[in-house]
């Protein structure tokens, strides 16, 4: 945390650029009397930090800014991406802790934290990324970076141009909310059956599960494949790894902010 000098922000915000948190559990730590900031205890996430080399401790240990972790995640169906669930059913984390890392290169033991990169949810499967650079993630998540995200998504229906432009023009879902693909493609057909190429640039909650709910259209199966330059590629279900270097590169020029 070295940005520029003098420069204060928040106290849960700064827990969480330490890779050490996110900043809704860094919130609860700071209610729960368990931080401290120069050796005083502090209950006000807002309260100012610099972010010049801040003393920060949890439960009386001193937070070291951690390694930054960006992982890919080849979801399962059938699981939540959650850290946690009420009803017990299998999470990412499950499978992360579960899965044989498919390279040298992955992650061996899986860190302090690490957070999803957005969400799929539990019917849909592919590519997730988890880090644990919070404002990294903020950046691949938000709407206004317009990072396009790639689905191949099976239909229980033949579909022709005009279903492609009718999901690209907008479907106005139940809530009056208007939903855009970006682009749409056939990718093969079947006889009841066919596989689209759907990318989206402002992905919204159950996006194109709302397009299709509202065309009365099924989907069987639903996998994203790409996020903006980077995609799933071969890795195995179930199975994860680290980004290299200029994998990370690659998507920060995608929303132009090359490091």
């Amino acid at each position: 945390m070295r940005s520029g000098q003098g420069r204060k922000i928040g106290l849960a915000r700064a827990l969480s650029k330490l890779g050490y948190c996110s900043r809704s559990r860094a919130v609860d730590l700071i209610r729960a009397g368990r931080v401290s900031l120069n050796g005083t205890v502090r209950n006000d996430p807002e309260t100012p930090v610099s972010e010049e080399f801040p003393r920060i401790a949890v439960d009386g240990t001193i937070v070291e800014e951690q390694e930054k972790i960006y992982v890919m995640l080849n979801k399962p169906r059938g699981v939540v991406t959650t850290a946690s669930d009420e009803k017990g059913r299998a999470t990412v984390y499950t499978v992360l802790k579960d899965s044989v890392p498919s390279t040298t290169s992955s992650v061996s033991a899986i860190p302090l934290w690490l957070a999803p990169v957005g969400r799929l949810d539990k019917a849909s499967e592919g590519l997730l990324l988890l880090t644990n650079d919070s404002e990294w993630g903020a950046r691949i998540s938000a709407p206004e970076t317009r990072l396009e995200k790639t689905y191949h998504v099976q239909i229980g229906t033949i579909a022709d141009n005009d279903f492609a432009q009718a999901l690209v023009r907008g479907v106005k879902a139940k809530d009056g909310e208007l939903l855009r693909a970006r682009q749409v493609r056939l990718l093969r057909s079947g006889q009841k059956n066919c596989w689209l190429e759907i990318i989206l640039d402002r992905g919204k909650n159950r996006h194109i599960r709302r397009m299709m709910e509202v065309l009365g259209v099924e989907i069987l199966r639903l996998v994203r494949v790409a996020i903006g330059p980077h995609p799933l590629g071969d890795l195995a279900k179930g199975t994860h790894r680290r980004l290299s270097a200029e994998e990370k590169r690659a998507l920060d020029r995608a929303m132009g902010h090359e490091t």
